[in-house]
């Protein structure tokens, strides 16, 4: 199997722990963890869905493709006098000491793999899972960013690789450090749904640049509701139910992101 292609390493990791601590998905995914323990983050990053678990006090492991990640998260996670058990790893790659009554893979699936890695990392948490166990799986639609959708057109695909905006996305830490991230898309293969972009990152204080990081390209193949309730029967799992974002509510056609929940059978 290849090497997964991500950008989480480094100062892009960096900014992911101090800059992406909350959203809808920690209460959303909570009353599911809760009745499913013990728990797997299958993508846990910096913990920020892992670590108001573990305060609430509910059993929860945590995997990532990164290892950056998962230093960071554990650094995180011992300044606070908890000590998960973690470790680096893909889905595709997924080996836990132990079953789990719920597993969450919260904005992972389809990042820097092929689809065979994709199709293996189903089955691999189908097997994860205590007989009757969830897994709790969220995809982006493919036309969810217009800028990106569009990039999907034959005229359009004709101009990447896009150029380097002159500026990125600046934000600043509560210690003054400045923060800028910039993206572009390299390429789009429409017949094997897949995006390639690039990533640059700088870290600066005072106007001085601190460090400066160009990333590798990351891919990020786009899965379609119907396709991906197939992908997860075909796994072997049972009770496929589709969500639109994190509102349990009907999905539509306006909903840029969907829940996907699995249960493994209780009995096989």
């Amino acid at each position: 199997m290849t090497v997964p292609q991500t950008w989480h390493y480094g100062l892009i990791a960096e900014w992911w722990a101090v800059f992406n601590t909350d959203g809808p998905e920690i209460e959303h995914y909570r009353p599911f963890v809760e009745k499913g323990q013990p728990a797997l983050d299958a993508g846990c990053g910096a913990g920020r869905l892992l670590l108001p678990w573990l305060r609430a006090g509910l059993d929860v492991d945590g995997c990532d493709v990164s290892a950056d990640m998962i230093e960071l998260c554990r650094a995180r996670a011992r300044a606070e006098g908890l000590a998960p058990a973690l470790w680096a790893a893909p889905l595709h790659e997924l080996d836990p000491p132990r079953r789990y009554g719920t597993i969450v893979a919260c904005g992972v699936f389809g990042l820097g793999t092929t689809r065979a890695e994709d199709e293996e990392g189903l089955r691999r948490c189908h097997d994860a899972l205590e007989p009757g166990g969830t897994l709790l799986l969220d995809n982006e639609v493919p036309y969810a960013v217009a800028s990106r959708w569009r990039r999907w057109t034959k005229e359009e695909r004709a101009l990447l690789p896009a150029p380097w905006p002159e500026s990125g996305t600046v934000k600043v830490a509560a210690d003054g450090t400045e923060y800028e991230l910039r993206a572009r898309t390299t390429a789009v293969d429409p017949l094997d749904q897949t995006v390639w972009m690039e990533m640059r990152a700088e870290k600066r204080r005072d106007g001085h640049v601190l460090a400066s990081e160009e990333q590798r390209q990351i891919s990020m193949r786009c899965y379609f509701r119907d396709e991906l309730v197939l992908m997860l029967e075909k796994a072997g799992f049972a009770d496929v139910i589709v969500r639109g974002g994190y509102a349990d509510a009907e999905p539509s056609p306006d909903d840029g992101t969907l829940v996907f929940v699995a249960r493994r059978q209780a009995a096989e």
